[in-house]
């Protein structure tokens, strides 16, 4: 079939797919056969089947739904389908035996993609290659399991596990810590659009652009910090039942946490680990690593709550002096390193306050990157929603299991940070990238 994508557009799609690749090679480089191999913790799987998922992915959707063609390997379908294979079944299944053949693999799934993209298969539905909506599913579906591998290489080195702490192979630098006063910030109250509206890919569950009325309320002016959490932890938060809904408790004395993830004890107070490195407790970095129940307890020890979905998303995207909504909190253009902490190389937050040129219209700050923030929302449909191209990327999910999460970490990469993008998990994970900011009525 004539390709409906420009030369131009070609182009770009195969310079983005070849950087991605890039990213996800160079994060895993350090590692040897064995790390990547080895389940380490049952709720994230081997790096080998994610990077097998990822290769599978590419083909199912580019060399087959689009060029045409039938599966390169016999069973890989099936043995990286994640609905069929749960996550603490995968170090079982029988995954490639070495990286040489992974390696070939991905490889080749590449080259039957890069060939679909130059030449789409006479049946291939039109639909998905629209505007190379399929292209860019395959590319964010790559950089989103680039964070899931980030989260696992956080837990190398966890004390109490014989592995070796993952070392980044770069680094880019932080900026320099500022004094801020946070606060919080006021956003008034009335209706705004909810939703993405394009141009530019989206999740069927970002869809359709709908009217929300917001009544006023008050949103903290950063995310919660380390140090505003110590306060809740020396206070014997962790032991206070008043403060924890009754599934919170539930948690909380069957795991017997008494910190976030990633803090120890250290004589008389508290270190963090990111990645290689075990600092003293940052009082101005975001708190990361906390559940949705760690979330909610503090926010009532601190006489507040968790902002609802379409709160964080008005207070992220709405401007009161236009009525508009932005596509980002300081505009319409995809974020830079002056105005958040987004794709991956920094491993870690930035204190709060590093990025003013980030402000949302009601001054919120660092919204968009350092830690992914819990709301009080449930995953559910939009009203509208259509379950597009597949129902297992989003409508198998809908429910009140699940708790939405906005913003984007320092692991994101920046088109997956967009400020309309829903991420959703149990409100019992700690090992993704989260912490939160509270909300009070107006």
């Amino acid at each position: 079939m004539p390709n409906p994508l420009s030369a131009d557009r070609v182009r770009a799609i195969e310079a983005r797919m070849e950087a991605i690749r890039e990213r996800t090679l160079t994060l895993v480089a350090p590692l040897d056969w064995a790390t990547l191999r080895r389940q380490h913790i049952p709720i994230l799987s081997p790096m080998v089947w994610d990077l097998g998922h990822i290769g599978q992915f590419e083909e199912m959707w580019l060399s087959q739904a689009a060029g045409g063609r039938g599966p390169l390997v016999e069973g890989y379908q099936t043995m990286f389908d994640a609905v069929l294979h749960p996550r603490p079944t995968r170090e079982k299944l029988a995954l490639p035996a070495d990286r040489a053949r992974l390696m070939e693999y991905l490889g080749r799934a590449r080259e039957a993609a890069l060939a679909a993209l130059h030449a789409p298969s006479e049946g291939a539905d039109p639909s998905i290659l629209a505007d190379g909506l399929v292209f860019e599913l395959v590319a964010e579906h790559e950089e989103q399991h680039q964070e899931t591998i980030l989260q696992l290489l956080q837990v190398l080195g966890d004390r109490g596990r014989d592995d070796v702490p993952y070392v980044p192979p770069l680094r880019r630098p932080l900026p320099e810590p500022r004094d801020v006063r946070p606060g919080q910030v006021e956003v008034p109250g009335g209706s705004f659009l909810m939703g993405h509206a394009g141009p530019g890919f989206s999740y069927d569950n970002e869809r359709e652009t709908h009217e929300v009325d917001v009544p006023t309320f008050r949103i903290d002016r950063f995310p919660a910090t380390c140090g505003e959490f110590a306060e809740f932890v020396e206070d014997g938060g962790y032991g206070r039942r008043e403060l924890w809904s009754k599934a919170g408790w539930a948690w909380r004395e069957e795991t017997g946490s008494v910190a976030p993830r990633n803090w120890s004890r250290t004589g008389d107070g508290w270190s963090v680990r990111f990645m290689d490195r075990r600092v003293p407790l940052p009082g101005s970095k975001p708190v990361v690593h906390v559940t949705y129940f760690e979330a909610e307890a503090y926010a009532r020890f601190a006489g507040r709550r968790l902002p609802t979905e379409a709160e964080w998303e008005k207070a992220a995207r709405f401007d009161p002096a236009t009525g508009d909504t932005r596509r980002w909190p300081w505009g319409d253009t995809p974020p830079t390193p002056r105005r958040a902490n987004v794709d991956q190389l920094a491993f870690e937050p930035a204190d709060i306050g590093a990025y003013p040129e980030g402000a949302s219209p009601c001054g919120a700050e660092q919204m968009i990157g350092d830690v992914w923030e819990w709301t009080a929302s449930d995953f559910t449909a939009y009203p509208g929603f259509r379950a597009h191209p597949y129902a297992e990327y989003s409508e198998v999910f809908f429910g009140d299991e699940y708790k939405v999460l906005r913003g984007g970490s320092w692991a994101t990469r920046p088109a997956v940070a967009r400020a309309t993008f829903r991420n959703w998990d149990y409100p019992i994970r700690s090992q993704i990238f989260a912490g939160f900011r509270c909300a009070a009525d107006g």
